[in-house]
């Protein structure tokens, strides 16, 4: 196989016996000890996410939601290692997203037996994913746009714009967060302006212009990228990292937008 398993749990001696049973029966194995693994998955996405239930620097299903939100995770088959077998913790983690459990303490057999059922029973949804070709595909390291295969020339307020809206797919955002995430400290910008570059976006991507597919406008509210756009991220900027983090606040603006916009309507 030539994705590994992430294997993530804070007990050396299970980390041990797992990942040498793993190792025995073929799987490449990389072990975490923290849930803060998001930016490594993306960097190698893995076959599969073994995780326990509970970890010192936060929960296994914080870490199962957050793949199942990320585009280039949210397929990965999870199963969740449990200290107890109490039908609560079965349940939060299979409501979470994941897609075994086992229980602890656990013999090898059991466990390349559970890995080998659940990559067998997702096997064929997981090839068909691979197999599609995504219809916009986006190279944050070297700032290119492709559609539908063909290459499209961006400018680089176009490239961030579309590039913030992907990392976020699915979410709605005013024109004044747009404007704080993307714009930045740039002067002389109204609302307007993420309009203007939504417009010209629009023009390079979609098949049909009168019908928007992938750049939706929420009438009163701002922007998003639709949920179901097909999205692929070539590099490992698609990061969930608090950098890379939605702005906070909704409807409040800074007192920055507020002297841009009177800057801008003084003219001066």
């Amino acid at each position: 196989m030539s994705q590994p398993i992430f294997l993530v749990e804070r007990d050396l001696e299970t980390t041990y016996v797992s990942r040498q049973s793993l190792e025995q029966a073929g799987y490449g194995v990389r072990s975490f000890q923290t849930v803060d693994i998001l930016c490594e998955a993306q960097l190698e996405p893995p076959a599969l996410l073994l995780v326990a239930l509970v970890m010192p620097d936060g929960n296994g299903v914080q870490l199962c939601r957050a793949f199942r939100a990320n585009p280039l995770l949210s397929h990965t088959p999870v199963i969740f290692m449990l200290e107890e077998d109490r039908e609560e913790h079965r349940i939060l983690a299979l409501d979470c997203g994941g897609d075994d459990c086992i229980v602890k303490p656990f013999s090898p057999r059991e466990l390349v037996a559970r890995v080998q059922a659940v990559l067998r029973r997702l096997a064929p949804r997981l090839h068909g994913l691979r197999n599609q070709t995504p219809e916009l595909m986006i190279d944050s390291s070297a700032m290119k746009l492709s559609v539908r295969g063909s290459d499209v020339a961006t400018t680089s307020l176009e490239f961030r714009l579309i590039e913030y809206l992907a990392r976020h797919r699915g979410q709605v955002f005013t024109r004044d967060l747009l404007l704080d995430a993307v714009w930045g400290e740039t002067q002389f910008v109204t609302p307007r302006s993420v309009d203007a570059c939504i417009r010209r976006i629009r023009e390079k991507i979609e098949p049909d212009r009168a019908a928007p597919t992938y750049l939706k406008t929420v009438r009163g509210v701002g922007y998003r990228l639709d949920a179901e756009a097909s999205w692929h991220f070539a590099s490992s900027e698609g990061c969930d990292c608090p950098a890379c983090a939605a702005p906070t606040g909704v409807l409040k603006m800074r007192p920055l937008r507020h002297a841009r916009r009177k800057r801008a309507a003084q003219g001066d």
